[in-house]
């Protein structure tokens, strides 16, 4: 059974102290959900009403090759018609949320980039294709025409798993969305100098690793020799006393040598909230964890071009006003639209690969979450690589801020 966890705020499991009174409940709040209609040429869908966990799924159920172009469209096309037909659910469900303008603020934003996202999956459409519908005018009408679907009966068992992936991943975000910005996380931005992976170009991700580094010899060492060997780049956001303690007894040398060809961004001096309910919240004690961080970092990839100047704050929470902060420092505050849930003890391998290939086709591009302090995402990042092949992009991390 999964426990009080706040799901999806920089992948790693909240402190008590780091959780607000206005989340005293359960953070798997369910969410109304109602059966799809039945479809003429498919069985019934058998669904549950009201759904709560981590969203995993199975992605193997779609049967087709999704490593070209045109195989990741067509499932990308399905993906995305069965998420917006869940967010436009819950635009009309009753359900119980401290704060319905965040929640609607988040599926409005979210059915947009949908039918953005499905109209670069349509360019490869073909005729009689039951994932191409014809264009929509608006989020309503993309909607509608999604409620129209005819599904072949051979995909039942891929319908009704993935009609519960987005149903759980949708109260996933509801319940960041209904505390935010009391509690703030990755589900929303405080002003332009913020991003997520939302704007990046059609089919082009990027890797980003949180929490390190580990001990020499380390799940950190092994991360970063599978990136090498799949030739692949990412940023990793390292926590200033973890690095502090490494550069001791490695030195400054090893540690350039350790991240070469990588990129390093900051993820404060210790994985504590720097929003509220730690000591960080004193007066103004989170800078110092940036600065310190920041300071370090430069000193250590002097003349490498490793270093980037990006923050990453611990489970997504900073300060509503932070950014004027932010903005003086020269750094960019990086956030994730794909949180990998690497960190939750209930979540395989395996889980991760599903959750993680579902979400790329539903969003077509962004920023993938993962941490190289648990050994899970060693063995999932070359499975999803290997799996969409040449059909997506994986960005260089230097490129990330651009």
């Amino acid at each position: 059974m999964i426990g009080l966890f706040v799901l999806g705020t920089s992948g790693c499991q909240l402190s008590e102290t780091a959780i607000t009174n206005a989340v005293d409940k359960s953070v798997t709040q369910q969410v109304n959900m109602t059966p799809t209609k039945a479809l003429p040429d498919s069985t019934p869908l058998r669904v549950t009403k009201r759904y709560s966990g981590v969203a995993v799924g199975d992605r193997r159920l779609w049967t087709e090759s999704v490593n070209t172009r045109e195989g990741f469209d067509r499932a990308s096309r399905a993906a995305i018609l069965f998420y917006a037909l869940e967010l436009g659910r819950q635009k009309t469900a009753e359900n119980k949320t401290f704060n319905r303008p965040s929640v609607n603020k988040w599926l409005n934003k979210e059915l947009n980039l949908a039918q953005q996202n499905y109209q670069f999956a349509a360019k490869t459409c073909q005729s009689n294709d039951w994932t191409c519908i014809d264009a929509a005018n608006n989020s309503d009408d993309f909607i509608a025409k999604a409620e129209g679907l005819r599904i072949p009966a051979a995909l039942d068992s891929w319908q009704e798993k993935t009609t519960e992936f987005v149903g759980i991943y949708v109260a996933e975000q509801i319940h960041l969305a209904d505390v935010f910005p009391t509690t703030s996380s990755e589900i929303d931005l405080f002003n332009d100098n913020e991003w997520d992976g939302d704007k990046i170009s059609d089919r082009k991700f990027f890797l980003t690793f949180d929490d390190g580094p580990t001990g020499r010899g380390g799940n950190t060492d092994n991360v970063l020799q599978m990136l090498a060997a799949q030739k692949k780049s990412a940023v990793f956001f390292v926590l200033g006393q973890r690095f502090a303690n490494r550069q001791k007894t490695n030195g400054p040398a090893a540690l350039t040598q350790l991240y070469k060809g990588q990129c390093v961004g900051a993820h404060g001096w210790e994985h504590l909230s720097h929003e509220k309910r730690s000591k960080y919240a004193v007066g103004n004690k989170w800078q110092s964890s940036v600065t310190g961080t920041i300071a370090l970092l430069k000193n250590t990839f002097d003349g490498a071009s490793i270093f980037l100047p990006l923050f990453r704050p611990p489970y997504g929470q900073r300060k509503s006003d932070s950014g004027a902060f932010f903005q003086k420092e020269g750094l960019q505050v990086a956030l994730w639209n794909m949180d990998s849930q690497d960190w939750n003890s209930q979540i395989k391998a395996e889980d991760i690969v599903n959750r993680m290939e579902i979400l790329m086709l539903i969003k077509r591009r962004g920023v993938l979450l993962f941490h190289d302090i648990h050994p899970k995402a060693e063995k999932a990042v070359p499975a999803i690589i290997a799996d969409f092949g040449s059909a997506v992009e994986w960005g260089d991390c230097h490129q990330i801020a651009e």
